[in-house]
């Protein structure tokens, strides 16, 4: 157990550079019953029998005159049958629209390809926007604010029909694309909420993207209309915004419409920008308008998210209105246990996916509470304020903010109260054993912790919480209800109690229905079934088991295969990083003498310096803990990590570097200076 931790003396962009880590992906560790260890927490009896999962049990029950009383009898229901079970699921979360009479699926075993829910229509912001009452839609914080501005479901309602307004006034039409480029703040909600009630298809970047990152994302897609602040603030600094959306939109050949909303400034000087309006302009009178719904086919596009970018330009992943409501929808109901009761807090920006995914909580009528800013500003502890003054139910975040947290010697219980926290989501990078331990010693012992895993090719996750089920110590709890996990060995076969390919058997609702200037499908197809065909590959490096506890490994492509064992690099960071005099680090394979090396790069904590003795005690952990395969052959001090925009270590991208091979796309990097750092190492040619 560790002790004594303190915050390395960084800036706080640092922090923030690494906070969500690299791409989150899974393991699912297989251990005989005789050799479990006791859980760290068990739901009680009466928190299960309140759970949306077990009412939705108990309905399977009713209707299909089952008897299941555990979630893996569930489970395996939910991908045996699964058009009764996405049947069932649209019903339970109450989805608003017309269901059709089309079959739940044509076929899901053909991927790609499969059809979902054909002759349904339905509106994405109409479901988001079911209530209309006086209870807070919304609670928002920015860093530099003292108290939360509160904006209630009837105010919501109203605020979208005004922009919903502006956005018809400017000729927005079903189809057309609608970017923002924002802070995480209420307006960006409302018009995300306000596009698509047109049937307008949604994308957005947070303000810290370089243009050219943007343009990357926005150019292709040609948007009507673009919405920006005016500025945002960081670490206790605030950045002006209109420099940088005057040189995207000087390259963007539709000429968007720009509408600039308050944020560092009440009225901000639109001189450089001659097609920009200022929000309030652009919303007009300050009256009530009717706001209609478009009806739209449930496979019809919603939103258009992004990869990494970091091997070219980036994937522009287009996602259907139906198949991202159902998903989000079943993992907030049924893995989250979302209630109406609820305040739900993740933080994220406008650039992660997590932000799509935590607006839909609007949906079950709960409470969402949207932080600006650095996490550690003014001090490490801001965010566990914010919950305990909001009484945040649902707070979710990275393994890499819990590990700084811990590091920061924060101890929330002692310090806030915290009785309203029930559930923690973790995601962004494998949780950590210490960290699982820090959140029921230090935060709290009594709250489900639900380490989360999927990506932003389905919006959603494959594996997640289980609110009827135990929690261990560095697992994720379950596969999630409808998706047909399993591993993969090299040769396609299904493979227990050894590392494979995640990959997933059948179709589920929200998979990209294509990419976006992909005409022909060959890229789509290359991306996900090029591996083992008709079959998703997910490219993480998982290992199947019987009680379907995850464990975190790492993304197949950056797997190390130092003598053919194949590695997962979160073993080296989980031994690594919790460590004092380490902020951060990176480890690739390095070909070597006709095998592969492994080359462990650390940034050090303020003060610190790599001595033998901090080198032999890395060797030495990692030599215990995982297996004398996974010892690095270096380990070299660098400056910085190389990290994605969207905050993911860049693994891939060293080892390019390192090999002499070109990065092609540096804009999809925050800190693209630091792969200089890695050029021409005399280490690496010891």
């Amino acid at each position: 157990m560790r002790s004594g931790r303190k915050l390395a003396d960084v800036e706080p962009s640092e922090f923030f550079n690494s906070l969500l880590g690299t791409r989150l992906c899974v393991r699912i560790a297989l251990m005989p019953v005789d050799q479990q260890v006791a859980p760290l927490w068990t739901p009680s009896p009466e928190r299960i029998k309140e759970s949306n999962l077990h009412a939705f049990m108990q309905e399977v029950n009713r209707r299909h005159g089952t008897s299941f009383e555990r979630y893996d009898e569930l489970y395996a229901w939910s991908i045996d049958r699964i058009a009764d079970f996405w049947e069932l699921v649209w019903e339970f979360v109450e989805i608003r629209g017309t269901r059709g009479s089309g079959p739940v699926v044509d076929d899901p075993s053909r991927m790609p390809g499969a059809k979902w829910f054909e002759g349904a229509t339905l509106n994405f912001a109409e479901n988001l926007l079911r209530y209309r009452d006086d209870q807070a839609a919304i609670v928002f914080r920015g860093e530099a604010m003292h108290e939360s501005r509160r904006v209630t479901y009837a105010e919501l309602h109203r605020a979208v029909a005004r922009v919903a307004r502006g956005l018809r006034d400017a000729g927005v039409q079903r189809g057309d694309r609608v970017v923002g480029f924002m802070p995480n703040m209420p307006e960006t909600i409302i018009a995300m909420l306000a596009a698509t009630s047109l049937g307008a298809i949604w994308s957005s970047c947070s303000p810290d993207f370089g243009v050219k990152g943007v343009l990357d994302r926005f150019q292709r897609l040609e948007p009507t209309v673009l919405f920006c602040a005016n500025g945002y603030s960081y670490g206790g600094r605030t950045f002006d915004s209109l420099e940088k959306v005057a040189g995207i939109v000087a390259e963007i050949s539709s000429a968007p419409r720009i509408v600039v909303v308050p944020y560092t400034e009440e009225r901000a000087d639109l001189a450089a920008l001659p097609n920009a309006v200022h929000y309030q302009d652009f919303i007009g009178p300050d009256d009530d308008p009717e706001l209609r719904f478009e009806q739209v086919p449930f496979d019809h596009p919603l939103y258009i998210m992004y990869s990494s970018g970091t091997t070219g330009l980036p994937k522009c992943i287009v996602q259907s209105v139906g198949g991202v409501l159902i998903n989000q929808l079943k993992e907030l109901r049924l893995h989250t246990d979302l209630k109406r009761s609820d305040n739900i807090f993740y933080f994220t920006t406008c650039g992660w996916m997590m932000w799509n995914w935590l607006v839909c909580s609007l949906a079950c009528g709960a409470t969402v509470t949207l932080f600006d800013g650095s996490p550690f500003h003014p001090d490490p502890a801001s965010l566990m304020r914010l919950t305990e003054q909001e009484r945040v139910s649902i707070f979710g975040t990275s393994a890499k903010y819990l590990a700084a947290l811990e590091k920061a010697g924060v101890k929330p219980r002692e310090s806030f109260d915290l009785s309203g926290l029930r559930a923690m989501l973790s995601t962004g990078s494998p949780l950590s054993d210490e960290s699982f331990e820090y959140v029921y010693r230090d935060i709290s012992a009594d709250l489900c912790l639900s380490s989360i895993s999927g990506g932003t090719d389905l919006n959603g996750c494959f594996v997640g919480g289980n609110p009827i089920g135990p929690v261990y110590r560095g697992e994720i709890q379950c596969r999630c209800l409808g998706m047909k996990v399993a591993a993969f060995d090299e040769h396609g076969a299904p493979v227990t109690g050894r590392t494979g390919e995640l990959v997933c058997t059948a179709a589920f609702p929200s998979m990209p229905i294509f990419f976006w200037g992909d005409d022909d499908g060959s890229s789509y197809r290359a991306a996900y079934f090029e591996r083992f065909p008709g079959i998703w590959t997910h490219g993480d490096f998982i290992e199947v088991n019987e009680r379907g506890g995850v464990r975190i490994y790492g993304r197949s492509d950056a797997t190390l295969n130092p003598g053919g064992v194949r590695i997962g690099t979160a073993e080296i960071y989980r031994q690594v990083e919790p460590l004092d005099e380490i902020e951060d680090s990176v480890v690739v394979g390095q070909e070597w003498d006709d095998d592969v090396r492994v080359i462990l790069f650390v940034k050090l904590a303020a003060g610190h310096e790599l001595t033998p003795d901090l080198v032999k005690r890395i060797r030495t952990a990692i030599r215990s803990n995982c297996s004398p395969r996974h010892v690095p052959a270096q380990i070299i001090p660098v400056a910085d990590i190389p990290y994605t925009i969207s905050m993911k270590k860049v693994e891939l991208a060293v080892r390019n570097i390192i090999h002499g091979k070109p990065v092609t796309n540096r804009d999809a990097l925050k800190n693209p200076e630091s792969l200089d750092l890695y050029v021409d190492l005399p280490e690496l040619r010891e």
